[in-house]
């Protein structure tokens, strides 16, 4: 009977202790703590500060998920084959959400505002200059060829965008990559105010803009299959992007594919959304992210960042030198050329209203704004055309 109990009691207390080896207290490292106060911050930046909710929720729960301790081998993480994050993060890593997301921009994107006053394009396309410039940059610091075109499409302040181009380019860098774009995508609102301020003066950021002409239907109709055409005759490489983009605009303008543009640009996208957001915030496992590189890749982040929204701004003003007095660009417009709709476009108008109330730049900015997605795209096509 002794012996019974005595076997009982061992058999408990193995038990007990393999329960114990299992659990996130017993594999907890002080990574995964650093990682998950990261992850309930930036959740506390989506819901208090409304930082880009949309994204910051999933990626902050997802940064949750992914760093809760757990013995490798059980297949849950999501780095482990097989598991249901590592099948969910196929879509990021195979490159499948960002095509998607781009087919529901096209399909809730209006374009008329370039349509209407196309020479905004070239202020899309010069804030593409950060993407350039922080290869380079990237280059200079020691990162390979394939890792400074990884780190370069940063600039573009497009997630998805970024993240295709990183699953072609070097998937390990992927993590980094997509928080650190999203992570600028968010702080739009403290980020380009100061820089706009910076490059302007008080009068340029009174000019105001004459109102824009009316688009035709033919010609919203038209613009997705001809910017097709352009573009992709250009760099053949942005077709899964490109093609997605227009291919939604046109389910949008079409007139009879409304229940298509619908889905697309609301319940598909919100599907994809969150998916991409979850699997992007897991994929920040601790062991994976807390790198010297990771701290190198956010700091040349920001400085392509910078670079291409000071580059907006800078453009806007060199135009006006050639233009006559009452057919001059408001250069708050300028920032709004970096791909991130329509935020960036809204920072437009609100510091706009600051120094002139009656002064509505809204309209005006979506122009450039929606040319940058477009540019990103674009760019992303070149850096995989040569690098790819």
């Amino acid at each position: 009977m002794v012996l019974l109990q005595s076997s009982f009691g061992d058999f408990i207390s193995q038990t007990m202790q393999a329960f114990w080896q299992f659990t996130g207290f017993y594999n907890c490292q002080w990574p995964n703590l650093i990682m998950l106060a990261v992850g309930c911050f930036f959740v506390w930046l989506a819901i208090k500060k409304n930082f880009e909710p949309l994204l910051l929720v999933p990626i902050g729960f997802g940064m949750l998920v992914g760093n809760i301790p757990f013995q490798p081998g059980m297949e849950i993480g999501i780095y482990e084959p097989g598991s249901v994050l590592n099948i969910l993060y196929n879509g990021v890593a195979k490159g499948w959400y960002p095509p998607l997301i781009f087919l529901g921009i096209g399909a809730m994107t209006d374009f008329s505002a370039l349509l209407a006053n196309p020479k905004l394009m070239i202020i899309g396309a010069c804030a593409q200059f950060g993407i350039f410039g922080a290869y380079m940059l990237a280059l200079l610091c020691g990162f390979d060829p394939l890792s400074a075109g990884c780190v370069a499409i940063i600039g573009g302040a497009d997630g998805p965008t970024a993240i295709f181009t990183t699953s072609k380019l070097n998937p390990d860098m992927l993590g980094a990559v997509a928080v650190s774009a999203y992570s600028y995508m968010a702080l739009i609102p403290l980020i380009q105010p100061p820089l706009m301020r910076l490059f302007t003066t008080e009068a340029e950021r009174k000019i105001k803009m004459k109102s824009a002409r009316v688009v035709s239907q033919n010609e919203k109709i038209i613009f997705p299959i001809v910017g097709l055409i352009l573009t992709c005759f250009v760099v053949p490489s942005g077709i899964p992007l490109l093609g997605m983009l227009f291919f939604g605009n046109l389910l949008r303008e079409s007139g009879v594919t409304s229940r298509l543009a619908k889905t697309a640009s609301n319940a598909m996208t919100d599907i994809v959304t969150i998916l991409l957001g979850l699997t992007v915030g897991a994929s920040t496992q601790a062991d994976k992210f807390l790198k010297i590189e990771t701290l190198e890749v956010f700091g040349l982040g920001f400085c392509a960042f910078i670079i291409a929204s000071s580059a907006g701004i800078l453009s806007v003003k060199l135009f006006n030198l050639f233009l006559k007095k009452d057919k001059k660009i408001n250069p708050l417009i300028g920032n709004a050329g970096v791909s991130a709709v329509p935020m960036a476009a809204r920072i437009s108008n609100n510091v706009g209203l600051e120094y002139d109330p009656s002064n509505y730049l809204l309209m005006h900015a979506m122009g450039p704004n929606v040319a940058g997605v477009i540019g990103s795209a674009v760019a992303a096509g070149v850096l995989l055309s040569f690098l790819g």
